[in-house]
């Protein structure tokens, strides 16, 4: 049996109307479908050894890639609901609009690329892959990013975030490009690095304001070879411009200790 027959054998008569495959791209009208329905089509689509899956007319669909594990790319066409992404664990998804909160969440692998905006809490609990978003992302953006075994996650950002970014961060990189800034504009998010404690949040100029709890530093050429590398991904994803986004000078963010509380409570 072709892999096309397996899937198809999967799916129920109901929601075959809303399929077709066009050079080995399966293609789905989202219009009105459940999110249980839209997410039991990608788990069958992608079990079956389908490449790319393209997801049109989607409207607050949430979960959508949540726990797939393939290795396979989804192309979303609208806007996509809440937990985009969750506990996913190597796909790529491209959402061709905005994502709402908690793009990312507890991501274990795979890439999620944003070509608008991205809601808050997005990489809540993070611990692998990348997160690219072109735009602004909202309020708690990176919240408890950690490092899981070998993995460490990375959150590019290329507009601003909301207040508290990089709370409670224990790993990973978040780097913050405020690119739709005004010269001298700072970012309005307060609280940053709240609670930090691990990982490093890089910023292009000086557009954030972190909190008491965190230091301000100068890059150094390990952390250079890592803003050149998310700088490079970031310009093939979204068309900017290499030079002039590094023609800049960039600071990064650590924690002023690994336990920030540990005076309020011993």
């Amino acid at each position: 049996m072709l892999e096309e027959e397996k899937a198809i054998a999967e799916i129920s008569a109901k929601l075959l109307p809303r399929l077709k495959v066009e050079k080995n791209v399966w293609k789905i009208d989202a219009e009105g479908l459940h999110y249980r329905e839209l997410n039991s089509l990608l788990r069958a689509i992608s079990r079956n050894g389908a490449e790319r899956i393209e997801a049109h007319n989607v409207c607050g669909q949430r979960y959508v890639g949540t726990d797939l594990d393939a290795a396979i790319q989804i192309d979303i066409y609208g806007t996509p609901g809440n937990d985009l992404g969750a506990f996913m664990n190597g796909p790529t998804i491209v959402v061709h609009g905005n994502a709402q909160d908690g793009c990312g969440n507890t991501m274990n692998e795979g890439q999620i690329i944003v070509h608008g905006n991205a809601g808050d809490i997005t990489g809540h609990s993070v611990r692998g892959g990348k997160i690219f978003v072109r735009g602004n992302v909202g309020y708690r953006v990176g919240i408890h990013m950690k490092e899981f075994q070998n993995k460490t996650p990375q959150l590019v950002i290329g507009g601003t975030a909301q207040d508290f970014l990089g709370e409670y961060m224990a790993g990973g990189v978040i780097l913050i490009l405020g690119l739709d800034l005004q010269e001298g504009e700072f970012c309005k998010a307060r609280f940053v690095g709240t609670g930090m404690h691990g990982g490093v949040i890089y910023e292009r100029g000086n557009i954030l304001k972190p909190s008491k709890e965190t230091n301000v530093m100068q890059v150094g050429k390990r952390d250079l070879r890592v803003i050149e590398s998310l700088v490079k991904e970031f310009c093939k994803h979204f068309g900017a411009d290499y030079n002039a986004i590094m023609n800049a000078k960039f600071h990064k963010i650590v924690p002023a200790s690994k336990r920030p509380y540990g005076k309020l409570y011993s």
